[in-house]
C-alpha cells in the first residue's frame, strides 16, 4: 500500500478515530463506503489514497475502503479529509452534522 504515513502515524490516527469517532466511521460507512446496512465500524488504515474500515455487516465483518477526494501527502490533511467525509456522509443520510442544527 502506497502511503506517506509511518507505521506510528497510522496507529495513532486508527486509535484516535477509533476511540473517538467511531460513530462517524460508521456513518462513513453507510454512507460513502457502499454498506448501507452495516452496524458497527473500526478504522483499520489510512494511506495516501483513502482510508479502510472493518463494518460489521449481517453480522460479518468486511472491509470498507473510502477513498480521500484527493492524494494526501502529510498527515495533516488526513483531519480534513475525514471531516469532510463526515460531514458529506451526514448530508447523504439526512443526518445533522455535530455543530450544525
Amino acid at each position: 500500500m502506497d502511503t506517506p504515513f509511518t507505521p506510528d502515524v497510522v496507529e495513532a490516527i486508527k486509535r484516535h478515530m477509533n476511540d473517538d469517532h467511531a460513530d462517524d466511521a460508521l456513518l462513513i460507512c453507510r454512507a460513502l463506503g457502499g454498506r448501507p446496512e452495516a452496524t458497527a465500524a473500526t478504522t483499520t488504515g489510512v494511506d495516501a489514497e483513502a482510508i479502510e474500515f472493518a463494518a460489521v455487516v449481517d453480522g460479518r465483518e468486511v472491509t470498507v475502503r473510502v477513498p480521500w477526494g484527493t492524494r494526501l501527502t502529510e498527515r495533516a490533511q488526513v483531519r480534513a479529509e475525514v471531516v469532510r467525509l463526515y460531514r458529506e456522509a451526514c448530508a447523504e443520510l439526512g443526518v445533522p452534522a455535530r455543530g450544525e442544527h
